[in-house]
């Protein structure tokens, strides 16, 4: 699998899945990623730092072999991010996002599988400064991303807010499953990276969107190549 990797492959260095579902059945939840799925963005951390001329990729290669855990990830993004030398104010951010735009067919996608009496979710290591504007625009059921804390005159810290690990997201959905008490057979996950893996491994479909990693197509039961979330429908309905 590290042959199919874009970097060096955190599977190496978390713990396999011990749940791992075979077979599906009606679909009930369709969870999601954001960044690359419901947002045509790659990354909403990385579309902070291009604001910001700020790189994080040397956090990313200590993160991805289990030198730092993600509130230290965290912690060394979001100390990067400064105006003036001065940490910036969390309202800066969704100044900054104001202009990401949803993925095609995104509005469409959820309003459709509403209307099939299906739950949505978001499940993303991403900044949930956007996921709160994703969710203005599209009624998604629930929201699971990070962020980052304030001080009493609204200044980031530097310090997270942690509900989604990057290597466990597989986490999150179990969790939900057993919320809403829905059955594994009956979730489906949507994915862009080879993060999303351990998500479809406790789904009954796991689907590749746009996916950026060979792993990623390998671990999926579909693959949709076109950037528009219309196309999963025919997969969940």
């Amino acid at each position: 699998m590290e042959s199919d990797c874009q970097f060096y492959c955190y599977r190496k260095t978390r713990e396999k899945n011990k749940l791992r579902i075979k077979k599906h059945g009606k679909i009930k939840l369709v969870v999601f990623d954001m960044d690359g799925v419901i947002i045509d963005t790659i990354s909403s951390w990385k579309y902070i730092h291009d604001y910001f001329n700020t790189s994080n990729e040397e956090s990313v290669d200590e993160y991805l072999k289990g030198n730092i855990d993600d509130l230290e990830f965290i912690r060394r993004d979001a100390i990067l991010w400064k105006e003036n030398g001065k940490l910036i104010k969390k309202q800066k951010l969704a100044k900054i996002f104001s202009n990401v735009k949803l993925m095609k067919g995104c509005v469409e996608c959820i309003k459709s599988l509403k209307e099939n009496k299906i739950k949505t979710a978001i499940v993303s290591a991403g900044l949930d400064v956007l996921a709160d504007l994703v969710k203005k625009k599209v009624d998604i059921d629930y929201i699971f991303c990070n962020g980052v804390k304030t001080n009493k005159e609204g200044y980031i810290t530097g310090e997270g807010i942690l509900q989604v690990q990057l290597m466990y997201k597989d986490k999150n959905v179990i969790s939900l499953a057993k919320k809403l008490n829905i059955p594994h057979e009956n979730i489906a996950s949507v994915g862009n990276s080879c993060f999303d893996i351990p998500m479809f491994e406790v789904s009954g479909l796991g689907i590749a969107f746009n996916p950026s990693d060979n792993c990623v197509k390998k671990a999926a039961d579909y693959i949709v190549t076109k950037k528009d979330l219309k196309k999963i429908l025919p997969l969940v309905l």
